[in-house]
């Protein structure tokens, strides 16, 4: 049984969110704990919410997406401990994080002969998966604070760039032939750092060229439309082959 959900348009809708509430919900519990307390407390969700994935046989909407709102917490943590704690300049946890990525799908690749969402149905392959998304979201982290940092983009600069960006995959599948796969995968990396750009300008202070809703607030606004959205994928199994 896949373990995966379907790619649909709400599969695209909760990724995104998923995507910044998980780079606000991170800097929020940075600024409210004690930063290595607030790796250890994500560290261990994560770790708890990836068992519980592997544990049960099926897709299971609740499950799934509680452990990718993990999964993008500490992805942004790890990027944010490189920078902050380690003083690696973002260009250089880019480049890291893009080997890190390349490596897991050249290793699954080697291992499987295929990178198919739709082919999650091994705890081997599972693995696979869940050590790619995890390098997505930490990749796409760094990316992102490149661009609107080091790159002074800003965020809505950011915004921009990467929507077109996210648009070159999509436009290659429907225009040119690109595969399902490497056009899922390309666009999947992407959505990382355009909804982290998005959730950081609408937190951001008006200094900095955002709308000043502050980090938690933007938390909890995100966090209730991937409930909605994630009640209704669960309810209607619109995202379930």
């Amino acid at each position: 049984m896949s373990k995966v959900p379907e790619v649909t348009v709400y599969f695209w809708i909760i990724k995104l969110l998923t995507t910044g509430m998980g780079e606000t919900l991170s800097d929020y519990l940075a600024h409210l704990l004690d930063p290595v307390t607030a790796v250890g407390v994500a560290g261990v969700a994560l770790l708890v919410t990836v068992v519980v994935q592997f544990w049960v046989r099926r897709y299971a909407a609740w499950i799934y997406w509680t452990a990718i709102v993990m999964v993008s917490v500490f992805g942004t943590m790890a990027a944010d401990v490189a920078h902050v704690g380690l003083g690696v300049p973002y260009l250089t946890s880019t480049l890291v994080f893009l080997g890190v990525l390349a490596a897991v799908f050249a290793i699954w690749y080697a291992s499987e002969k295929t990178l198919s969402i739709h082919s999650i149905y091994t705890r081997r392959r599972e693995g696979f998966y869940w050590a790619t998304v995890l390098a997505t979201f930490a990749l796409g982290t760094a990316a992102g604070d490149m661009t609107a940092g080091t790159m002074a983009l800003g965020y809505l600069g950011s915004i921009g760039m990467f929507a077109a960006v996210m648009a070159v995959p999509a436009l290659g599948r429907w225009k040119f032939g690109l595969g399902a796969i490497p056009a899922f995968w390309c666009a999947y990396v992407v959505t990382r750092p355009l909804g982290a750009s998005i959730a950081d300008w609408m937190a951001a202070s008006a200094r900095h060229s955002g709308l000043g809703l502050g980090t938690g607030p933007v938390s909890l606004y995100w966090l209730i439309a991937i409930v909605g959205f994630v009640s209704y994928v669960a309810v209607s199994r619109r995202d379930v082959a």
